[in-house]
């Protein structure tokens, strides 16, 4: 009898203590994932400009105006790096942000982290990458959203359309900037309709939504108004990406100009 009371008290001092770990995780309105693409196919100076983007972005008025307003006025947000597979990197890891002091603090990490760059394109595996560090982050918010930019389609690695229906199946949102700065020929690397491309083959969830950028200077403004939609919630028109987009446009694109190139070469 003695024996099997405690072990029911000791069964009830793990459940109290899994309870408050789970109650220990600080609230916030928004889990993001900010996903840069740092590919060969951006040159020096557009890494730069990218860069500089994110740093002026997460320190917008208008971005920490949209942060105040939520219900419990702070978000959570990461920074990543990626380029092929097993190349993404944390550049900076998990902060809250829940004023300008914060913000600053997040963009001079950005902003003095060493610049990099990397080949391929893996889409799959950056978004998969990003999903992961969701889990035991210490932070517990209303929305789970990677914002991933690239200039690509993805060339390597799992299928990106396969990627991206189990991520949104986990209750993740994925939006996209695509970033459509060459008009050159379609090429392994390059397509002419990337943004078509994002949203067939990369965004998904509840809500969720893509913006093009043209020129590599407009990139700020267009991640402005992306963060400010984010976190508000409220995205310029709510659509769902259903699990079929493999049959309305080719999301294998990037992989079958890749496999076209190498048969070329030998």
């Amino acid at each position: 009898m003695e024996l099997r009371q405690f072990a029911v008290a000791m069964a009830c001092t793990t459940l109290l203590a899994t309870a408050e770990a789970a109650t220990a995780d600080e609230r916030v309105d928004l889990e993001l994932v900010l996903a840069a693409d740092i590919s060969l196919s951006m040159d020096l100076r557009e890494l730069q400009l990218q860069r500089a983007g994110y740093v002026a972005a997460i320190t917008a008025p208008q971005v920490l105006d949209a942060i105040r307003r939520g219900f419990d006025g702070r978000i959570a947000v990461t920074f990543v790096e990626w380029a092929g597979i097993g190349d993404q990197r944390v550049t900076v890891g998990w902060q809250a942000i829940a004023d300008a002091s914060d913000a600053a603090r997040f963009a001079d990490a950005i902003r003095t982290a060493p610049l990099r760059q990397a080949r391929r394109t893996s889409i799959s595996s950056a978004l998969t990458t990003a999903a992961s560090l969701f889990a035991d982050n210490g932070f517990t918010g209303h929305r789970r959203v990677i914002d991933i930019s690239g200039d690509g389609p993805n060339n390597q690695g799992t299928s990106v359309h396969a990627v991206r229906d189990r991520v949104v199946g986990e209750g993740i949102i994925i939006n996209g900037l695509p970033l459509m700065l060459d008009a050159l020929p379609p090429a392994w690397y390059n397509i002419p309709d990337l943004d078509l491309y994002y949203r067939e083959c990369v965004i998904g969830g509840v809500g969720a939504f893509y913006i093009p950028v043209q020129r590599m200077e407009e990139f700020e403004e267009a991640l402005i108004r992306k963060l400010v939609l984010e976190i508000a919630g409220a995205p310029p028109a709510a659509r769902y990406i259903e699990a079929q987009a493999g049959d309305t446009y080719d999301c294998l694109i990037g992989e079958r100009l890749w496999r076209q190139r190498m048969q070329v070469l030998e």
